[in-house]
């Protein structure tokens, strides 16, 4: 950080923001916007990187129907930011935080601690939340505001080019892992496995919980899936939905003990309840944009008959992105990652609306 001579960090009264000015259509421009003062109880934090995600996507076209009110014109995006602390709110000291701190902003940027959910630990139900990137400045920008007692401690030694991924992409997929009912040495699937979620899930499955994993995703993912340490890679363009179900189950004898969907559509759901073997529990990640629609194949007869469970999560709480993050400070988390400047978004964002992400993007904020 660069300092006064008083060694404090000097602060500039603007700074570059990627907003959002034309939600409904892929346009991004990359503005200078007034550097925020922190309040009561909270801290300012300058962003060095910010991961791109498939939500940010979503809410900037406008295609998600389940959420409350439509993104307006100059948004800030961005969800997956790292940086450090560069100036306190009043009483934010009582939270434990310091200038200099290096920390993160996640998709829930606020959460209230004392609703029926937070008590319960499910932070992302909060009632009174707060959602970085809708209605609320994201991480698309060089500075940022944040709740002290709600920003998350970041270990120096991660890059931030992986520790930015962690927060979300990390975070959601370690707590679906964790949920999954799978044990060291089985056999799971996650449909998806090439992209920005699914390449950290296959890394964490492998690397940090013991699972074997089937990565099902596009032929031009491949690679990707095999790096972040897939055992198999299926290419899910080879079969029609029963044929790679069928498939699933002669790579792991009986079928997957969970089937962990990644994929933002509607077809990656209908193509999972039957890769399952008995007992075996799909994991809701992935949204699908557009119309609701039932996840196929949720027969009541069939998941008595074979035990089968549905679970969903929307991300983590507090201690797992703690976690997370401590998985990656230790080294051996591996996925393709790919570095970009901020005036490259719309093009990423374009390049992530034809499904053609591989791995995980981050925004180097130093680049505009």
């Amino acid at each position: 950080m660069t300092a006064a001579t008083n060694g404090e960090p000097i602060i500039p009264k603007t700074h570059k923001a990627c907003v959002y000015d034309q939600p409904g259509s892929c346009s991004i421009s990359v503005q200078d916007v007034p550097t925020p003062e922190p309040g009561q109880g909270e801290v300012l934090v300058k962003l060095t990187h910010s991961g791109v995600c498939h939500s940010d996507y979503g809410i900037m076209m406008k295609q998600w129907t389940h959420i409350p009110q439509p993104t307006l014109p100059g948004q800030i995006g961005g969800h997956e930011g790292v940086g450090h602390i560069v100036k306190l709110g009043e009483g934010s000291e009582k939270s434990g935080v310091k200038v200099g701190d290096r920390v993160g902003i996640k998709w829930i940027s606020s959460a209230c601690l004392s609703c029926p959910p937070c008590t319960e630990t499910i932070e992302g139900l909060c009632l009174n939340q707060k959602i970085s990137g809708f209605y609320t400045p994201g991480t698309f920008q060089q500075y940022v505001i944040g709740p002290a007692n709600y920003v998350t401690p970041v270990p120096e030694s991660i890059p931030g080019e992986i520790a930015a991924p962690m927060l979300c992409a990390g975070l959601t997929t370690y707590a679906a892992l964790r949920k999954c009912g799978a044990a060291p040495g089985q056999w799971i699937a996650i449909s998806g496995a090439g992209g920005g979620l699914g390449t950290v899930a296959t890394s964490l499955a492998t690397q940090a919980m013991g699972f074997r994993v089937v990565g099902i995703d596009m032929p031009t993912k491949k690679q990707s899936v095999l790096d972040s340490g897939a055992d198999h890679f299926v290419d899910a363009t080879a079969f029609d939905d029963a044929g790679l179900a069928e498939e699933v189950k002669r790579l792991t004898g009986l079928g997957a003990v969970a089937v962990i969907v990644c994929a933002a559509n509607n077809r990656a759901y209908a193509q999972a309840m039957p890769m399952l073997r008995f007992g075996g529990t799909l994991v809701v990640v992935g949204i699908p944009e557009g119309e609701y629609v039932p996840i196929a194949h949720a027969i009541p007869a069939t998941m008595v008959a074979q035990q089968l469970n549905i679970i969903s999560v929307t991300v983590g709480n507090r201690r797992e992105a703690v976690e997370t993050l401590e998985i990656a400070a230790r080294g051996g988390i591996k996925f393709p990652v790919k570095t970009v400047g901020m005036g490259e978004l719309q093009s990423v964002f374009e390049t992530m609306g034809q499904g053609k992400i591989n791995g995980r993007v981050v925004l180097d904020l130093s680049r505009v």
